[in-house]
């Protein structure tokens, strides 16, 4: 095995233009990737990598090595990032990137800046007695479920590339091994901000945020308070993101401190799902033994983590404490009618309405109960309900969505009556729902079926399958009618693991 990473031999696959490297020492740790035996890649997001204006070529060449650590490509300059975060609430001071390395950083042809981190590239200065490796399980998950988000048009974190190592990685099994390529407008968490503020390091809260900013946020340099400004911006995308994920059923599972973006993507899908059945309450992680981070808790522990980040940002708000607690506790209340806006509107969406009328909110509600009393399945029902908006006949599929059908008879002719006022015609209606409520999602079941035939078989066929289904989840698909369908009793999945 090679005992150091080997530059790349040809070549720029990589424009790197790399500025986070240029922050103060203490926000990272120089790290190269740890090299491993035999690398094969297994899936190459060649569209991406066009898009970011990388050497396509180069990377079907040379991918296996590259992704997995062997060959450092030219011009990149890797590190790990220093950032703390709570935990299920408990705080802790150093996390930090523990078998995640950045590479570097990319403009792409729209002039967007992107990371590129291998996760699982072996051990870090915070990898804290860890092996600093991936299993190929999560990778697969991560690189699906990331994938599906983009597609769903739901602000995340891109899949660049898996390989697998040739080596196994030791967890409660032996398994073998991966590294996966992320691709994200930043790394920079809300555990990065709690990092400095837990070291009294006032200086670095404020470079830290200086570079936001410029990276992020641009237009409020020139704003009278650009560091409240800046906690008013990262909590709107919060709220809109959350509100998103509500819209499709999806359950991050460790909303940590650590886990939350400043860019406002969503990022790690450790142990994350997509409901099934409807229930406010759907739990999937194995390691969230109390709900923390249940389907229906997430807008609140937006919220809270939102606090976390209000906290560290204090300082710089107002000289004065008492001033900067209450301006900032003006943004951290602003949040909750930011999120019900985003998700309201979106859930008006969901139903056909392109109005707004004041019981709108208690029709959205008087479905969502009727639907968890009845096992309703949250994807399906609102995409039958989509295909009813433009066709009457469509009402028998509807109603197969309850456990009792007639039950949702009533429902119905309160909906028919509000859309007798909305503007659209049938038609329009139909259209625009299909344009939000997705016919396939990333069913548990089918994740797991993918990541199993790889593990036990070497088999990516169903890999390929579902990222071909995902990709095009607004669209009807008939080859692949059956992706659709939830899963059988015996097929359900109701639990889902870190990882690491």
């Amino acid at each position: 095995m090679t005992s150091t990473p080997q530059k790349i031999r040809s070549g720029a696959a990589f424009p790197f233009d790399n500025s986070y490297v240029g922050l103060p020492e203490r926000f990272f740790a120089p790290q190269t990737p740890t090299p491993v035996s035999e690398p094969w890649l297994i899936k190459l997001n060649e569209p991406l990598a066009a898009e970011l204006g990388l050497d396509v070529e180069a990377l079907r060449r040379d991918g296996a090595a590259i992704f997995s650590g062997n060959l450092v490509p030219e011009g990149a300059e890797p590190l790990a990032m220093a950032y703390a975060g709570h935990q299920f609430g408990g705080f802790s001071p150093q996390l930090g990137d523990g078998r995640a390395i950045l590479l570097g950083e990319v403009v792409d042809r729209s002039g967007k800046r992107f990371d590129i981190q291998l996760k699982g590239a072996g051990p870090t200065p915070f990898s804290r007695r860890g092996d600093g490796r991936a299993a190929i399980g999560p990778v697969l998950r991560e690189y699906i479920i990331s994938e599906a988000m983009f597609a769903l048009g739901i602000p995340a974190t891109r899949a660049l590339a898996a390989v697998t190592t040739g080596e196994p990685v030791y967890r409660e099994e032996v398994l073998p091994g991966a590294v996966f390529t992320r691709v994200a407008a930043s790394h920079i968490r809300v555990g990065t901000f709690q990092y400095f503020a837990a070291r009294g390091d006032t200086d670095g809260v404020r470079a830290l945020a200086d570079y936001v900013i410029d990276r992020h946020y641009p237009a409020l340099k020139e704003t009278e308070a650009p560091y409240l400004r800046l906690f008013e911006a990262v909590s709107e995308r919060q709220a809109a993101l959350i509100a998103r994920w509500l819209h499709v059923g999806f359950i991050h599972g460790v909303m940590n401190t650590d886990n939350m973006t400043i860019s406002g993507e969503t990022i790690d899908f450790g142990p994350c799902a997509f409901m099934d059945a409807y229930n406010a309450a759907t739990v999937f992680s194995s390691i969230d033994q109390h709900g923390r981070y249940a389907y229906a808790n997430q807008p609140a522990i937006g919220q809270w983590n939102l606090a976390r980040l209000g906290e560290t940002l204090l300082p710089l708000i107002d000289a004065e404490p008492d001033k900067a607690v209450d301006k900032a506790n003006v943004v951290i209340r602003a949040y909750g009618e930011r999120f019900q806006a985003h998700w309201l509107t979106g859930m008006r969406a969901k139903i056909g309405l392109a109005g707004q009328e004041d019981g709108d909110l208690d029709l959205v509600q008087a479905l969502l109960s009727l639907m968890q009393v009845q096992g309703a399945d949250f994807t399906l029902t609102f995409r039958r309900l989509s295909d009813l908006s433009g066709d009457d006949g469509a009402e028998p599929a509807f109603a197969e969505s309850f456990r009792e059908p007639e039950a949702c008879r009533p429902w119905l002719m309160q909906w028919r009556e509000r859309l007798s006022r909305d503007p659209q015609t049938a038609a329009e209606r139909a259209s625009a729902m299909r344009r939000v409520n997705p016919a396939f999602i990333p069913r548990n079941h089918r994740v797991e079926q993918a990541i199993k035939a790889a593990v036990e078989h070497g088999d990516f066929s169903l890999f390929e399958a579902l990222l071909t289904v995902l990709s095009k989840p607004y669209e009807d698909q008939p080859d692949f009618a059956a992706y659709m369908e939830p899963p059988k009793p015996e097929e359900r999945v109701l639990q889902t693991f870190c990882g690491t």
